[in-house]
């Protein structure tokens, strides 16, 4: 090993400062947005200017005072808003009217699940979604981690990714099924079982890049096909607790009321679906500060595979269901945060999750809230989900006030991740 007060070594050092592009470059000149109105992630205001210099919000408020040599982006009668936030997301996968899941797990190369995830990304993005948390792979081993690496290097177009690798099953719980049992098929999720298995598996998970842990507290495996809790308190106990202890929380597929009860008393941040969840249950979710993502859009979307036509057949009795457990969830006091499980349907096309939520009895500013400030604590994400000073310069723009309507969401005409402006229309057209 050259020794580090050598003359040659000092010498290579010089010549490295010397090279041309090696120099510090200059910060670049802030940029102030000029909308009609601004929501902050807490109320609609007017009259403000939002200043932003690389990739963090650093003004905010009335014109005047500007910054030397700042550029200016007029964006007349549009709102300014938060990059939108999706808290369940499966960028792998495509819509299930398109290929059932059960080939995508099986028959799907996963050089081609990546390509298509690539271009998953990039709809999300310019459709206003600057953060996902994917919840699982469904097959694809730990390809969601190559993704948000290959998006933060600038190489692909994307949003913000948190991602899950393969979500944690209990053993002969999952699927694809109906197999002859002499032959073992790949699984769409990560089997273990036990307190030590549960350890290993999660860490090891957390060494391949997972930035949350994914587990099914239920799933359909019942004698009849029905969903029953799959994994003890004590397991999921477990499955928190080593997550914690490396800073990462634990999110709950679930919709029974034992599987969610279970989830809940073992610490879990976020309970995924809820679907059969009693007002006991949500109450006890609201105590413990565990937030719900209810994905209606997945199940509305799924009806509509099989024939549905929303506005003009009766509701569907699980849909039906579906409705009063979130307004049961909301009389509780539970926190409700945006996850839409896209996927099952075509990315890009999350705001369904919001038009839905409102349907079923949010207003829509808790909706929007939803998606930006209340998913940002949901999510843990401090530095996002509002516009403010010292938060990352993800932001929107929308035409209409999505405050009143969220179908406002649908129109967006600019959007800037950490800064960088990566769509801006016309405005025009």
């Amino acid at each position: 090993m050259a020794n580090p007060t050598s003359p040659l070594l000092t010498l290579f050092l010089a010549a490295m400062v010397a090279r041309p592009g090696l120099a510090q470059r200059p910060e670049p000149a802030p940029t102030v947005l000029v909308p009609a109105a601004v929501f902050d992630g807490d109320s609609l205001r007017r009259g403000l200017e939002v200043t932003v210099r690389g990739d963090r919000i650093v003004a905010v408020g009335p014109p005047g005072g500007r910054p030397a040599g700042a550029r200016v982006v007029d964006l007349p009668g549009l709102t300014l808003l938060p990059g939108l936030i999706e808290g369940h997301s499966h960028l792998l996968l495509h819509p299930y009217n398109e290929t059932p899941w059960a080939d995508q797990v099986l028959h799907e190369a996963l050089a081609l699940r990546v390509a298509r995830a690539t271009v998953h990304a990039r709809s999300t993005l310019l459709a206003g979604w600057t953060t996902v948390r994917d919840l699982g792979t469904e097959g694809a081993d730990v390809a969601d981690v190559g993704l948000r690496q290959a998006i933060d290097e600038g190489l692909i177009p994307g949003p913000r990714i948190l991602a899950t690798t393969r979500a944690i099953v209990a053993t002969g719980s999952y699927a694809p099924k109906g197999f002859d049992p002499r032959w073992r098929v790949p699984q769409g999720a990560e089997e273990a079982d036990g307190v030590e298995e549960l350890t290993k598996v999660v860490r090891r998970q957390i060494g391949d890049g997972a930035d949350w842990i994914k587990v099914y507290a239920d799933y359909r495996w019942g004698p009849r096909g029905e969903a029953r809790p799959t994994f003890t308190i004590e397991e999921l106990t477990r499955i928190v607790a080593v997550a914690a202890t490396s800073g990462r929380h634990v999110v709950a597929h679930a919709s029974t009321a034992e599987g969610m009860r279970r989830a809940v008393l073992a610490g879990v941040r976020t309970i995924d679906h809820g679907d059969g969840g009693t007002d006991e249950v949500f109450r006890l979710m609201a105590e413990r500060g565990v937030a719900l993502c209810p994905t209606v859009a997945a199940g509305d979307a799924i009806a509509q595979y099989r024939g549905w036509k929303r506005g003009v057949d009766p509701e569907p009795e699980d849909l039906a269901r579906k409705r009063a457990s979130l307004r049961a969830a909301l009389a509780a006091g539970v926190m409700i945060c945006n996850g839409s499980d896209v996927g099952v349907f075509g990315h890009g096309d999350n705001a369904r999750e919001l038009e839905i939520l409102v349907d079923y009895g949010m207003t829509p500013m808790a909706a929007l809230k939803a998606a930006t400030s209340v998913n940002a604590v949901a999510l843990d994400l401090p530095d996002r989900g509002r516009v403010r000073v010292g938060l990352l310069a993800d932001l929107i723009a929308v035409t209409g006030n999505p405050t009143a309507d969220v179908g406002a969401l649908r129109r967006v005409r600019f959007v800037m991740k950490g800064g960088v402006v990566v769509r801006q229309e016309p405005l025009d057209r």
